[in-house]
């Protein structure tokens, strides 16, 4: 991250982390409670997703926010695990990019 001279924080995008062989993006649809939320999810599945244990301190999740799922290898359509969550500057290099064409609709 930069600062500017007003002492406005400016966000850089250094790397942003693409989709792997099995993993989609998604937009958190709706928080369900108890760490699970409805996730909208590129290959037009809507999955049950929740944060699993070395992430849920560390990353909070709202709703609209663009995350990485990665499907769970039984119930794959319905069930799935949050692993990343992209910033507004990593979200904006996506949509720039094409990454989110098939969730914007």
């Amino acid at each position: 991250m930069m600062r500017d001279n007003r002492n406005n924080s400016v966000e850089e995008v250094v790397r942003v982390r693409t989709p792997r062989s099995g993993e989609f993006l998604g937009i958190v649809e709706q928080r369900l409670g108890f760490g699970k939320m409805r996730v909208i999810c590129a290959d037009k599945n809507v999955r049950v997703c929740r944060i699993p244990g070395k992430y849920r301190r560390r990353l909070w999740v709202k709703a609209g926010y663009v995350v990485l799922v990665k499907p769970w290898e039984t119930q794959s359509d319905i069930r799935g695990d949050i692993i990343f969550k992209y910033r507004p500057a990593q979200v904006k290099w996506l949509r720039s990019r094409g990454f989110l064409k098939g969730l914007e609709e």
